[in-house]
C-alpha cells in the first residue's frame, strides 16, 4: 500500500436538481423584451395582449400588470445606460453576448438600479427567470453579472461609464439620460438654449406619459368623461378644452364613452394640432376638409366632429389599407359627412384646389414621442431621416395643390428635428424639389390659447418637459396662388 497515495475523499450525496421557479410576471417581460428585439414589434402593442393573456391564464392583478409594464418600459427607456453599465461589467464586446442573454441582463439592471426592489431579491429573481428562459449554464453567467452591478447605485456607475459633460457634452448626454448620441444632438439642435433645458427634456423623454382622453364634439363632453371617472382619476386637460387626463393606472378602455367611440386616446398635443387648424381664420366657404395622411385616425375623428359642427364634409384618406380601417373604425359614429379613402397621398385622386381646409400629418422619425415609444431611439439611424425627405415634400406640395386659393394646410409631424419640420416647409415654399402654389405663413401662436413657451413663431413647436404632450410641431400656411 502507498502511504503517499491521497486519500479517497469521502463522497457526498448529490444535491437533487431543482427547477427553477417560474415568475409569470418576469416571463412576461421577457417575451415582451424578446418580442422587440427580435420582430422589430413596438412595446405598447405587445404588451396588451400578453396582459390579457396573463390575466386569462396567470390570474394577474393590476399589480402583476404594473410591475411587467414598469420593466418592460423601464428597461427599454434605460437600455443604452444599463448596456454601458453591463459592458463595463462582462469581459467580451456586448455584440458577443447572446441577445437573450442581453435582455435578462437589462432587466436584471433595471431592478437594481431603476426600482425600489431590494437588490438580492432582484439578484434571486432574475438568475430564477434565466434559469427558466436560458437553462443553468447562462443563468451563472447571469448571477456573476448581477453581483458585479450591485456594487454601486446608479449615480455611481454613471460616474464610471459617462464621460465628464466638460470633455463631451453630447456622450455624457446620451449616457446619462440614455439616448443615441445622435438624436441628442438633433433635439438639442432643435430646442436650443442651455444644458438645463436639453436635460429636462431628454429626463421627459424618460418618463411614463400621461394618458390622455378626448371627448369628441358632438359626442361626449369633458363633463360627461371627469363625472364618470370620478375626482381622484380624472383631471382635466391642461391645454385642450377636450382633453381628460386619466390618473395612473386608469383603464380608458373601462370607459362606454372610449368603447363606443365617442372619446378616444389621444395626446393633448395631437389635439392642439387639429384644433388649431380647423381654428385657423379663413376667407369664403368652409364646407371640406381633408386628412390626407389619416392614420390610424385620431386626428381624423376630432377634425370630423368639428367639421359636422360647422356642417362640413371630411374625407380622411390613408395610404395602408389596414391603417384606413382603422380610420374609419375611428370615425364610425361621427355625426356629419366624412368619407375615408386609401389613397397614396402624393399621387392623390382628388382634383386639385377643392379643399378648405388640408392636414398633413406626414409620416417621420418619431422623435417626438419617445416617451410612448422608448424603442425607436434605438432603432432610427440619422440616415432615415434622408428616407422620409423626399416624401414629406412631396406630401405638403400635393396639400398645398389640394387647398383652394385662401384655404389653409397644417403640416404637422410627431418629431422636432429640424431637417422634417422647419426645413421641409422652408424648401416647399421657395421651390426646392420642385413647383409648389404660393403660400404664407400663419403664425399658429395664437390659436393655441393658453399655451405658454411656443417660440418665435409663426411655427409651433411643443415639447414634454413644456407641455406635457408629445414634440408635435406644426406649420400653418395659406395658400395665395
Amino acid at each position: 500500500m502507498n502511504d503517499h497515495a491521497p486519500r479517497r475523499q469521502q463522497s457526498r450525496p448529490a444535491k437533487p436538481h431543482r427547477r427553477p421557479k417560474k415568475d409569470p410576471v418576469r416571463i412576461l417581460a421577457f417575451e415582451a423584451l424578446r418580442a422587440v428585439d427580435e420582430r422589430d414589434a413596438y412595446a405598447n402593442l405587445v404588451l396588451p395582449p400578453l396582459l390579457r393573456k396573463a390575466r386569462e391564464k396567470d390570474g394577474f392583478e393590476a399589480r402583476d400588470a404594473a410591475l411587467a409594464t414598469e420593466l418592460v418600459y423601464g428597461t427599454l427607456r434605460r437600455q443604452g445606460t444599463y448596456d454601458a453599465i453591463i459592458a463595463s461589467c462582462v469581459d467580451r464586446p456586448l455584440r458577443e453576448v447572446d441577445p437573450p442573454v442581453l435582455d435578462v441582463l437589462s432587466l436584471g439592471a433595471h431592478q437594481l438600479l431603476g426600482t425600489r426592489i431590494p437588490p438580492h431579491a432582484a439578484v434571486s429573481a432574475t438568475v430564477e427567470l434565466a434559469r427558466c428562459v436560458l437553462g443553468d449554464g447562462r443563468a451563472k453567467f447571469v448571477n456573476a453579472v448581477l453581483r458585479k452591478i450591485t456594487a454601486h447605485d446608479l449615480d455611481g456607475w454613471l460616474e464610471r461609464v459617462a464621460p465628464p459633460y466638460e470633455d463631451d457634452p453630447e456622450e455624457h448626454l446620451a449616457v446619462v439620460h440614455s439616448h443615441p448620441r445622435w438624436v441628442v444632438s438633433a433635439l438639442w439642435d432643435a430646442l436650443g438654449g442651455s444644458r438645463a433645458g436639453i436635460e429636462d427634456l431628454l429626463e421627459a423623454d424618460n418618463e411614463r406619459p400621461e394618458v390622455t382622453l378626448v371627448a369628441r364634439p358632438g359626442r361626449s363632453t369633458t363633463d360627461e368623461l371627469l363625472a364618470v371617472l370620478g375626482e381622484d382619476s380624472g383631471l382635466p386637460g391642461r391645454w385642450s378644452p377636450y382633453a381628460v387626463r386619466l390618473a395612473e393606472g386608469g383603464e380608458p378602455g373601462a370607459l362606454e364613452a372610449v368603447r363606443e367611440g365617442r372619446a378616444g386616446v389621444q395626446d393633448e398635443g395631437s389635439q392642439l394640432v387639429a384644433l388649431a387648424l380647423a381654428d385657423a381664420p379663413l376667407d369664403g366657404p368652409d364646407r371640406r376638409w381633408l386628412d390626407g395622411c389619416a392614420g390610424p385616425g385620431g386626428k381624423a375623428a376630432l377634425l370630423g366632429a368639428l367639421a359636422a359642427e360647422r356642417g362640413a364634409a371630411l374625407l380622411a384618406s390613408e395610404k395602408q389599407p389596414h391603417r384606413a380601417r382603422l380610420v374609419e373604425r375611428a370615425l364610425t359614429g361621427n355625426p356629419g359627412p366624412y368619407q375615408v379613402i386609401a389613397a397614396d397621398g402624393t399621387r392623390p385622386p382628388w382634383r386639385e384646389g377643392v379643399f378648405d381646409r388640408v392636414l398633413m400629418d406626414v409620416p417621420c422619425s418619431g422623435l417626438g414621442a419617445l416617451r410612448r415609444r422608448p424603442e425607436a431611439r434605438w432603432r432610427r439611424r440619422p440616415e432615415d431621416l434622408e428616407g422620409f425627405a423626399p416624401l414629406q415634400r412631396s406630401l405638403l406640395r400635393q396639400a398645398l395643390q389640394a387647398v383652394r386659393v385662401g384655404g389653409v394646410v397644417g403640416y404637422a409631424t410627431c418629431s422636432p428635428h429640424l431637417a422634417e419640420t422647419r426645413a421641409v416647409v422652408d424648401d416647399v415654399l421657395k421651390g426646392r424639389g420642385g413647383p409648389a402654389p404660393a403660400a404664407e405663413w400663419i403664425d399658429a401662436r395664437p390659436l393655441m390659447r393658453g399655451v405658454p413657451g411656443l417660440g418665435e413663431g409663426p411655427d409651433v413647436q411643443l415639447w414634454p418637459h413644456l407641455h406635457g404632450t408629445d414634440a408635435m410641431y406644426l406649420a400653418l400656411l395659406r395658400r395665395t396662388g
